[in-house]
């Protein structure tokens, strides 16, 4: 049955949106808010994810997959006539969602801080028809964070990448992570993903280098390499799901983020 309500909403880029009410066929862009979608109860309406939605596992062999993040095939969204896509600015590519944007409803959201990601749940929830189930999770998230204890504070880097070197700057998600943990992000002067020199690497000289699983793959073999660079850092190969996914993944961050705590206090 086709939704015959129509409903107005504001996303978190300030863009007005109008969707049929609830929507009925739901393309997701972005990893973590698939998986919140999920976590929403929305199994049936999901129609499309990108290659890079990896959690729930079945869906990547249930829904249509539409391409990666930044390189979308419009022509299969098409085919799958959504009345709502959800997407991010920061992992979207702008032409490509207004581009979208000119034949369906794009909800986008805009995400660089736990309070962005709260309000992000609660308005995935409202457009969904799950205002009641992401309200409960946006609790739970909150008290989980509120139970994280505080630790004196060290200096980190966090890395992202490997040829070039690149870490985490201020204004994005991962920098409030490591803030609430009780790091002080050595880049945090510098904005978004700075690339660094082996020479700047080794300027920076910090206490603990977090290596992250994603987008590169941080392994064990490549440890040495950056040891020989750092001798005097701690390094740490960390999740990087637990780190940057501002969906329903935040209810496991908190409890990973306390071992990785005792973890560095030697506990």
């Amino acid at each position: 049955m086709e939704a015959k309500n129509h409903r107005s909403v504001t996303d978190q880029m300030g863009r007005e949106i109008r969707l049929p009410w609830p929507p009925r066929r739901i393309i997701s862009l972005v990893p973590s808010q698939t998986e919140l979608l999920y976590h929403l109860g929305l199994e049936e309406q999901v129609v499309g994810i990108t290659k890079f939605c990896v959690h729930p596992p079945h869906w990547r062999k249930q829904k249509t997959l539409v391409g990666g993040t930044k390189t979308l095939h419009p022509e299969l969204i098409r085919q799958l006539q959504p009345d709502l896509i959800i997407g991010n600015k920061e992992e979207n590519e702008q032409q490509a969602i207004e581009s979208l944007a000119t034949e369906f409803p794009v909800w986008m959201s805009d995400i660089a801080c736990l309070e962005d990601a709260l309000e992000m749940m609660r308005r995935v929830g409202e457009i969904t028809g799950r205002a009641e189930a992401s309200e409960k999770l946006v609790s739970e998230v909150i008290r989980a964070f509120a139970a994280l204890p505080a630790m004196e504070s060290r200096s980190a880097l966090y890395l992202i990448w490997r040829k070039p070197w690149m870490g985490v700057g201020h204004s994005t998600f991962i920098h409030q992570m490591l803030t609430l943990i009780g790091l002080r992000n050595v880049l945090e002067d510098q904005a978004r993903y700075p690339e660094l020199s082996e020479a700047e690497l080794q300027r920076l000289n910090p206490e603990v280098v977090l290596l992250s699983s994603e987008p590169y793959p941080f392994q064990e073999k490549h440890l040495a390499e950056l040891q020989a660079l750092l001798p005097q850092s701690r390094l740490l190969l960390v999740d990087g799901e637990l780190f940057s996914w501002y969906g329903s993944r935040l209810l496991q961050a908190p409890a990973y983020f306390k071992e990785l705590q005792q973890e560095l206090l030697g506990k």
